[in-house]
């Protein structure tokens, strides 16, 4: 691993092999011996080869059975690792091939099944380099170098990004990556957001706005001040959750491991029956050479690198593969809807007194949401801050998860702001007034009675019915809201996006509780907020809404959207279902071309020498067709009305 910017980054040689990792060694150890073993291989082969032409029969046995001898025990050590770890490998069909071509002497034969197994491994290595080149990019871009402004001086002098400090003046020329999250102090800037938010167009910003990371300077020289060291940045976030995408095992491998035992045991009934219908052992030989299962291997997991990588193309990070298979068979869904469904930047439009007046009101609930990481919370202290309210002091607050907050003002008067259950608990019964779609009320009360309410608009995502209706096209039977705003707020927004289960004024505990009793299985939750991630967690797949900023969302779900688009829910999940469509089409295509292939050898049609060099043919043209995952992101953007 090397250190970028602050945030560890693979290097290209620690590239996580997508087939099961069977020993104890490091990705690198494991790499080098992969092609040494290649190389071992292709010698034999070669002078193999050359004294087969020539007619030196017993120099060829010589050579053709050190190198099997030496492939063979290393696959098999490797096999009994496998087993070990409780995993059938369908390496036993190669191993037990070779040593059929020693046994009727073959040996060219099985020298090229030897050439197979080793470079069928390097091929897929590279095949796998090339699905994650946009996760890799990806990682590469994370920015390594910070120029600050010495606050006495004035003189800017260029420092690692892991040493910024909170509060730092930045300097960021034209066409630099942002090192950090900062506050512009200059009074204009034009950002390229395009590699973290998924947004074509430059985004224009004024002095006191916040920027993200690994963002690109698209105008003049500006100067922020640093909001967060690098290892918190937005771009930071995001790496690691591609470092968790990047080393995680491609589950693809069980899927084709599903097939391992039914196929062995077809290839050694075929084998073993044109042995004894012919009388012949070279026939068992020749079968068994052409059901050497290596598009079985390689295919799978390839497709679904692939799969991953097209999905980071989409702005979507899929933290494991296995993501990708769960995704494609969703049934139903679940959405929150403040920040997910809703775009979690509210508005204060109203203010209704009740025993106090509505400037006082807005003041009381501001000092109090300043305790707050609601996405409410910064609407209430901001229409109170542009009204120019003085607020009192708090000498104590606590934020109750899912309710509101409770603040402590100097002289002991209590605040609360929250849900109305929350201030029915000291005020008593309250009326709920009717609101308009997108709008929530906030009320506040000051010891025992209603101060007032604030009626806060939070306008519904571009694209939410769209997404509603994409999942529901492509066989998701159950769509809920899933959330802890009060019902009737909840139940405009779904009927405006299209969904008819609300589940409204939830907890975090009776979210799980509602995933996990939804039916039919599986069921993808997407959420947002700190109190999402629990939920996100307990779905089959959880995807998180990162938008312009990171959260605990992030790390406890399985995918996170790092653009601010909901159809992205939608396009990953077009990209799962075609990702597994041709992982299964590779691996039928792998079974039925050496099934065939295998009744031909049966025949005695099939000579061993030629066997063996069409299975390096099937190689190819599965890795080929695995490869086609990587364009699943076109199918998902031609998807989008």
């Amino acid at each position: 691993m090397t250190k970028n910017g602050g945030a560890a980054v693979p290097d290209q040689a620690t590239t996580t092999r997508t087939r099961t990792s069977r020993s104890a060694t490091s990705p690198v150890v494991e790499q080098l011996r992969d092609r040494a073993m290649m190389l071992f291989v292709i010698a034999g082969l070669a002078a193999g080869v050359i004294l087969w032409a020539t007619g030196l029969t017993t120099a060829l046995a010589v050579i053709a059975y050190l190198v099997l001898g030496i492939v063979i025990v290393v696959t098999a050590i490797e096999m009994a690792w496998d087993l070990l770890r409780g995993h059938w490998g369908l390496d036993i069909l190669a191993v037990i091939a070779m040593i059929a071509t020693l046994a009727v002497q073959e040996y060219v034969a099985g020298l090229i099944i030897a050439l197979m197994l080793t470079g069928g491994e390097a091929l897929e290595d590279l095949a796998a380099r090339r699905a994650s080149r946009e996760l890799d990019q990806l990682m590469s871009r994370a920015p390594a170098f910070a120029q600050r402004i010495h606050p006495g001086t004035g003189q800017v002098e260029s420092i690692g990004v892991d040493e910024v400090q909170v509060g730092d003046e930045l300097l960021v020329r034209s066409s630099e990556i942002l090192p950090v999250d900062g506050v512009l102090l200059s009074e204009h800037a034009t950002i390229d957001e395009s590699s973290v938010t998924g947004e074509p167009l430059p985004a224009s910003y004024h002095a006191g706005d916040g920027l993200l990371s690994g963002t690109v300077n698209s105008t003049a020289s500006f100067t922020i001040r640093a909001q967060k060291v690098a290892a918190e940045s937005h771009y930071a976030s995001i790496v690691r959750l591609v470092e968790e995408a990047v080393g995680s095992r491609a589950p693809m491998v069980r899927l084709a491991d599903r097939y391992a035992v039914p196929f062995t045991v077809v290839s050694l009934l075929i084998a073993g029956l044109a042995w004894f219908l012919s009388g012949d052992p070279v026939r068992f030989a020749e079968v068994l050479v052409v059901a050497t299962p290596c598009p079985l291997l390689i295919a799978a997991p390839v497709a679904f690198m692939g799969g991953m990588s097209s999905a980071a193309r989409l702005n979507v990070i899929i933290k494991d593969g296995s993501v990708l298979e769960t995704l494609a068979q969703v049934r139903s869904a679940a959405f929150d809807k403040t920040g997910t469904l809703t775009q979690g930047r509210a508005d204060v439009v109203e203010v209704r007194p009740g025993a106090r007046t509505a400037e006082e009101t807005l003041r009381l609930a501001a000092a109090a949401e300043q305790y707050s990481v609601h996405v409410f919370a910064e609407a209430v202290i901001a229409a109170a801050r542009a009204r120019q309210l003085a607020l009192p002091e708090v000498t104590e607050a606590e934020e109750v998860a899912t309710h509101g907050v409770r603040a402590s003002l100097t002289g002991g008067t209590v605040v609360r702001v929250g849900k109305p259950a929350f201030i029915e608990e000291v005020a008593g019964p309250i009326d709920r007034p009717a609101l308009r779609a997108g709008e929530t009320a906030v009320y506040v009360s000051v010891d025992d009675e209603l101060a007032g309410l604030l009626i806060v608009s939070d306008p519904i995502r571009p694209h939410a019915a769209e997404t509603i209706a994409r999942l529901r096209a492509a066989g998701v039977a159950e769509i809920a809201i899933v959330t802890g705003d009060v019902a009737p707020t909840a139940e405009s927004v779904a009927q405006l996006v299209g969904i008819g289960t609300v589940h409204a004024e939830t907890t975090p505990q009776t979210k799980v509780e509602i995933i996990r009793a939804i039916r039919p299985r599986p069921v993808l939750m997407v959420g947002d907020g700190i109190n999402d991630a629990p939920v996100l967690a307990a779905a089959d797949v959880g995807i998180a809404m990162a938008g312009r900023g990171s959260t605990v969302a992030s790390e406890s779900a399985a995918a996170v959207i790092t653009s601010n688009d909901i159809a992205r829910v939608a396009d990953v999940a077009h990209v799962s279902r075609r990702t597994v469509h041709i992982a299964l089409q590779s691996i039928w295509m792998g079974i039925i071309i050496s099934v065939g292939l295998m009744l031909v050898a049966a025949f005695g049609f099939l000579p061993a020498v030629v066997g063996a060099l069409l299975q390096e043919v099937v190689d190819v043209v599965a890795i080929v067709s695995a490869l086609r995952a990587l364009q699943a992101f076109k199918g998902a953007q031609r998807d989008r009305p």
